[in-house]
């Protein structure tokens, strides 16, 4: 896979966007240049679930100061993703095609759990390894993630939907804070949290850490007050609650270490952080320094060095759903070389192609009928370390047409799956017998989009039922309008 000296990540978060770069240096990063913006995301959901105008001119402004910094890198040098507010948006999908032009990059929207996972990984590479279980709590914009976890290996994550953006224009519009306000944004917290204390309490991890604003915030506002050497604590926590309810409203609030970017937020993300900590108890918190924007470098770097979490991710899909491997590695092998003979098959797609053919009988582990129906709804609707959202959608598409009719596809007629799918069904049908015996010596020769199909005659002649399914498949592409598609077989 190609290496790069240099590596970029964007967080486009619920509250604030960040762009980190580092150097890479063997199996190490450097980070080298930082920017973060807030751009309130979440605070431009509208009742609707609409994201308004205002906060998406903020976002893509913000993403073109950001594109502008990232000019000339390539593209696998760079990974962009979108979080909370996103996943919440309806319309999310119009804006991200605006975004990406924006940026000048392609953008991922991850689920929250896996969001879970990328944060632990930065924050776990900024703290000295442990073997103690840690608790990491990340309160976003529009979420907040909870994490246990050993050394770099998250074992428990969950995502709760609360977040210092949304929870502050619920409770605190206008900027007022009282005491039925504080009251009821911390009973709403706390009544969220409890659908994941029993796995996050006490007694399963022996320190708890923070990240991202909020969390810094909080932590800064204890050292400058003379409250904590600079972490969070149950005690510092109360004393800010006093203050908060002393003040009336976030404009009178005068407190050290309060920045302005972090006040109109300060009060949803306080109510959320004393919520778990009653919840959860626990009595202090140290402050990571690494948060997701660093977990997605550390993720891309094990890309680029063949340490893929989706490869693994794979594997253990395999295994947990007693998938027959030698068959999966048979149709992988010659799909792969189909694939390398046709147009629009870049590494990506072979890669996607590859994890497909690993992961087309999945659905067998349900029923044999429809198992391609089956295996597409797992993979589509599972939690897949390491895999966005779209990159779930694209594998499931794939999967859903390793077998059956063409027709239900609603792919459109330039998708860039075709050739994926073509290949994907023929090293299916030719390993129909699930031997080790070599497949008949193949040929596709493309031309303005139609695919022929060539193979001995003297093997078709010997292996019948192939060719009828053969012939069968031949009947499917014919009712498929697609850019690439297979419109013949030639005996030679």
């Amino acid at each position: 896979m190609q290496e790069y000296p240099t590596l970029a990540a964007v967080d486009l978060g619920s509250n604030s966007f960040h762009l980190q770069i580092a150097r890479v240096e063997g199996e190490q990063l450097f980070y080298l240049d930082a920017h973060k913006e807030a751009v309130r995301l979440a605070g431009g959901l509208t009742a609707t679930k609409q994201l308004d105008a205002a906060s998406q001119r903020r976002a893509l402004d913000c993403l073109s100061r950001f594109g502008e910094r990232l000019k000339g890198m390539p593209a696998g040098a760079v990974r962009a993703v979108g979080t909370s507010a996103l996943r919440v948006a309806k319309n999310a999908a119009e804006f991200m095609q605006r975004a990406r032009s924006a940026l000048g990059f392609d953008i991922e929207v991850v689920s929250g759990r896996e969001e879970a996972r990328l944060i632990y990984l930065g924050v776990a590479h900024s703290l000295p390894l442990s073997q103690d279980r840690r608790l990491v709590v990340d309160i976003g914009g529009g979420s907040t993630e909870c994490i246990l976890g050993v050394g770099y290996e998250p074992q428990e994550r969950e995502s709760l939907r609360m977040g210092c953006v949304v929870y502050s224009q619920r409770y605190f519009a206008g900027g007022q804070i009282d005491k039925a306000a504080l009251k009821a944004a911390e009973t709403d917290a706390r009544i969220e949290i409890q659908t994941a204390a029993y796995a996050f309490r006490r007694g399963q991890w022996r320190e708890a850490v923070g990240s991202s604003g909020t969390a810094r915030a909080l932590g800064e506002i204890m050292r400058q007050n003379g409250r904590s050497d600079g972490r969070i604590t149950l005690e510092g926590l109360m004393w800010l609650r006093d203050r908060l309810l002393r003040a009336g409203s976030i404009q009178a609030l005068d407190l050290p270490g309060l920045k302005p970017d972090r006040r109109p937020v300060i009060a949803g993300g306080f109510s959320i952080m004393l919520a778990l900590f009653q919840e959860l108890g626990i009595e202090t918190m140290t402050v990571a320094q690494g948060a997701m924007r660093e977990g997605i470098l550390w993720d891309l770097l094990g890309r680029v060095h063949d340490h893929d979490m989706r490869d693994l991710t794979v594997t253990q899909f395999m295994r947990r759903y007693h998938v027959d491997g030698r068959q999966a590695r048979r149709v992988e092998r010659l799909a792969r070389d189909l694939a390398r003979k046709l147009p629009g098959v870049d590494a990506e797609s072979l890669q996607l192609l590859s994890w497909a053919a690993r992961l087309h009988e999945i659905g067998i582990s349900i029923a044999h009928s429809g198992l391609h129906k089956h295996g597409a709804y797992i993979v589509e609707n599972a939690d897949m370390p390491g895999f966005s959202r779209q990159d779930q959608a694209n594998l499931a598409s794939l999967v859903r047409a390793s077998r059956g009719g063409l027709g239900k596809l609603t792919l459109d007629e330039g998708d860039g799956r075709w050739p994926l799918i073509l290949c994907l069904r023929l090293a299916i049908l030719f390993n129909l017998s699930r031997t080790d015996s070599a497949p008949p010596p193949l040929a596709l020769r493309v031309d303005a989009g139609r695919c022929l199909l060539s193979l001995p005659r003297a093997w078709l002649e010997a292996n019948p039922l192939t060719q009828a399914a053969l012939e069968a498949e031949l009947r499917e592409w014919a009712g498929v309008e697609a850019w690439l598609r297979l419109t013949g077989m030639q005996a030679t």
